[in-house]
């Protein structure tokens, strides 16, 4: 009668630690935030840019062409760490790299359907004094 008691209870625990395992495994919802697809992503030959007016400004103000803008954007490397893939009115790239006259810039490009958005540009390595809003 002991022996048979002691079956049941080592089996008894072993339903209950198999059921806890399916129950954690199976039944709760992932707690990690999904991220939505992004729609559109960055086409890297598109040469139609819009220059926002505070693009506008730093790049006179830091003595940034176009043609440098163009530059970062076919041979840049995104910074993740400074994008916005989930902005609500749509992802921005920071895009990082070295202009034909060595200058170190990072370029925020807000990519649309037949355009591409340059939002700002920084020259990484140096410092400039810009009344820009």
């Amino acid at each position: 009668m002991i022996k048979n008691w002691k079956t049941y209870t080592i089996i008894i625990f072993i339903v209950i630690v198999i059921s806890f395992f399916i129950s954690r495994t199976f039944l709760q919802k992932d707690k990690t935030p999904e991220i939505p697809p992004i729609a559109i992503g960055i086409d890297r030959n598109n040469n139609n840019l819009i220059l926002t007016q505070h693009a506008k400004c730093r790049m006179e103000c830091r003595d940034i062409t176009e043609e440098e803008i163009k530059e970062i954007l076919h041979l840049g490397s995104i910074n993740y760490m400074k994008s916005n893939l989930n902005d609500k009115r749509g992802a921005t790239y920071a895009l990082e790299g070295y202009s034909h006259d060595h200058q170190h810039l990072r370029v925020v490009f807000a990519p649309k359907k037949n355009e591409m958005v340059v939002v700002t540009c920084i020259d990484l390595d140096k410092e400039y004094e810009c009344n820009c809003n």
